[in-house]
Parts: C-alpha cells; structure tokens; sequence
C-alpha cells in the first residue's frame, strides 16, 4: 500500500514539473495590506501553468483573460493556497456555455480530464434548457453557483442536492453579463457570493489545501478582476481522509 500512494504522489509531482508556464493574470494581495491605511502598494502576480489545455486555449488580452473552451481541461495557479478570499468577474459569452473554478486542486487530472478539488459551478443560464432529461429540466439553482467536492474529495453541503450544494438564491446573471463571486475558503469550509450575496456554502472538506484552477470545458469564457486576499494558515496539514 506505501509504495503504491508513494508510487502515485511521484506522479503527481513529476506531472507537475513537467506543466508549462503560461502568463500572469491576477495578484495575490497581502491582508495587512487590506487591514492597514497607507501601507505600501505590493501585490503578487498570479502566475498560471498549463495542465491539459492548449496555448490557443487562453487569449489574455490586457485585463481580461478569454478562455476557447477546448479542449476540456485546466490551468493551475503557480503555487497552492489554504486560506483565502478570491474575487473573480466572469461571463459567458454562448448560451447554455459551462466552466467554474477549482478551489484546493492537486492540478492533477482524471479520466474525464478534470482534477480533484471543491468545485465552485459558472453556467450559463441557458443550461438547463439545453440538458432536458426524461422530460425534466434540471434545477435552476444548477447554475446559480453549485459547489461540490470531484476527485473524491468530499464535502457536506450547505444546501443539499445530493453531495453537491445549490443556492439558495437565483442570482447569476445570462449569456454576455459580468458576474461577480466571492468566495471564501477556510479550514474546510467553502462560502460564496453570487453578485453581492451569499447564497451558497460546503464543509469538513476533506482536502484544505492546493492549487486553483481555471476551467476550459467547451464554450467560451471570459474572466476579470481575480484577486486573491491570502488569510493565516489553519487546519489543513491536520486532515485526516
């Protein structure tokens, strides 16, 4: 069993290594920065790493950052991140279009070509017209920014469907719109908030530390203003699986 998860871990880092550097696109901004009037300007650029994607993948024009949608896959931030608050601006620019973000990622993907990790949902409103099983629309809170652990993490939802959580409230807006959310990661816990609200939440997530991820999953995406208040360390070296 010990040579078997060593054998793994191995992989894990040597996939890694072997991930190009991409571009800068957003900043790491220190919390006494954000605490204290006057200190000195100083953030820190995000870096991010291609993991399965391609360079035609992404198009970072100036502030923005365009996502093609293929293929399917991530990129990774440069370093991983515990405690955080991330504000991130997305729109989706095709009608019923799919992506999200990846909070606590290893950045090592699986068969479907996605990583572990709490995943926090970006749809486009039209989705679930577009995804009408056995006659039923799926539910509209879908996209409206679910969050649920993939990879095998596991996670307690806030507001079960399942394992995953939905929002309580319906507030993302359609195909051409900016959305804004906040999210905040501590010690297991997930909160976010959809265009100035909280509407959402996960807990006791078994995995409290990694890498984020940008999702590339078949339609176009554009992101802004994703910045990044890192908070004190917790609980994470403390998990047990």
């Amino acid at each position: 069993m010990f040579t078997t998860l060593a054998a793994l871990l191995l992989a894990g880092q040597n996939f890694l290594y072997g991930q190009e550097y991409m571009f800068e696109f957003g900043e790491v901004i220190p919390l006494n920065q954000v605490l204290e009037d006057g200190s000195p300007a100083h953030t820190e650029p995000i870096k991010w790493y291609n993991v399965n994607t391609e360079t035609d993948t992404w198009d970072h024009q100036d502030s923005i950052l365009v996502c093609h949608g293929l293929p399917i896959g991530v990129i990774r931030s440069g370093r991983q991140f515990e405690n955080y608050i991330l504000h991130v601006e997305w729109k989706h620019m095709e009608a019923g279009g799919n992506s999200g973000m990846f909070m606590w990622s290893s950045a090592v993907p699986g068969e479907n070509r996605l990583p572990d990790g709490v995943e926090v949902q970006m749809l486009e409103l039209d989705w679930v017209n577009q995804n009408i099983r056995d006659g039923k629309k799926p539910p509209i809170a879908y996209v409206h920014g679910e969050l649920f652990g993939v990879g095998g993490v596991k996670t307690i939802p806030d507001n079960p469907r399942g394992s995953r959580s939905k929002s309580i409230e319906n507030r993302c807006k359609g195909q051409g719109e900016w959305n804004t959310y906040d999210v905040v990661c501590v010690d297991g816990t997930i909160k976010l908030s959809v265009n100035g609200k909280f509407v959402n939440g996960i807990s006791q997530s078994t995995q409290r530390k990694g890498f984020m991820c940008l999702e590339s999953e078949g339609a176009e995406i554009h992101f802004r203003n994703l910045k990044v208040i890192e908070l004190p360390g917790g609980l994470a070296e403390g998990v047990k699986e």
